[in-house]
């Protein structure tokens, strides 16, 4: 535990890896029908394990537009385990007609800037000296505490949201001479995300968040997947929250990921470009607000 002061804490799961490919379509489609069949099963032998098992999950996902075709998303419980799935699907004949695009490497994060505050406002009126023996384990036994709550307990370890869509992207906080967020009072930073959460919360049910930390990790500080089964969704709350004060001043944003996630039994709809079957179906979308 960080225990600082003017850090929040968090509750960290699984480690998260995303692979975008670019899918080499005319290659494969001039493999013979016997050879596509067997490319795809050794595939699909592969992952569906890695879906089935309770130490992980993966998904897969078709992408719209340009930059990539195909992002499989990985969760496991160490990173020795997401290195293994990636030698290991490398290892498959398909990694031979996907060309690798882009990758992103966290750890899914449940943020606590309201408990932070908390816990070190009680462990001052209990009278403790900061970062004391007797401090830091009232600290940690409070953190604990928060992990062991139903609802947080709960979304540590949930799967791969199995919606229809996904959107996923990275941001930062600004830290430039004119704003940085971490040069703002912890009290204030406080305030800015439970305003920001408040629109979150104001989507329940329309989408499913999930946040993952990746500062040390990787080359921006988070990585946010959207689930929903109506992509409009991802419109509306994006939007949305570019007007809340700690995104329109403090936050920036990375390259944007969108696409319509499919079972595994529907990866040789996919590589065949079977349009008519290859993704789930689309359940009616719920009303928006």
């Amino acid at each position: 535990m960080m225990r600082h002061p003017d850090v929040p804490e968090t509750l960290d799961s699984w480690a998260i890896l995303h692979r975008m490919f670019r899918f080499e379509r005319r290659r494969f489609d001039a493999l013979q029908p016997e050879r596509r069949a067997a490319v795809a099963r050794e595939a699909q032998e592969f992952l569906a394990p890695l879906a089935a098992s309770a130490e992980g999950d993966v998904s897969v996902a078709q992408l719209l537009g340009h930059k990539s075709d195909l992002m499989l998303t990985h969760y496991a419980k160490r990173f020795d385990d997401l290195g293994a799935v990636q030698t290991g699907f490398d290892k498959c004949a398909l990694r031979d007609y996907l060309e690798p695009h882009a990758s992103y490497v966290s750890v899914l994060e449940l943020g606590l800037y309201e408990a932070s505050g908390r816990i070190h406002a009680e462990l001052r009126d209990r009278g403790l000296k900061p970062h004391s023996p007797e401090w830091i384990e009232a600290f940690d036994a409070a953190i604990a505490e928060q992990a062991n709550q139903p609802r947080n307990a709960a979304r540590l370890w949930a799967k791969v949201p199995q919606r229809r869509y996904v959107c996923f992207y990275p941001m930062d906080k600004k830290r430039g001479e004119a704003l940085n967020w971490y040069q703002l009072p912890y009290e204030e930073r406080a305030r800015l995300m439970v305003e920001h959460g408040k629109i979150g919360r104001s989507f329940h049910g329309l989408v499913t968040q999930v946040i993952s930390g990746s500062i040390g990790f990787d080359d921006w500080e988070w990585g946010v997947d959207l689930y929903a089964d109506d992509p409009l969704v991802f419109k509306k709350l994006i939007y949305e929250m570019r007007f809340d004060e700690s995104s329109a001043r403090y936050a920036a944003f990375g390259p944007f990921y969108t696409g319509l996630q499919f079972s595994l039994a529907e990866l040789p709809h996919f590589l065949e470009g079977d349009a008519s079957a290859q993704l789930l179906t689309a359940p009616e979308p719920a009303v928006l607000r």
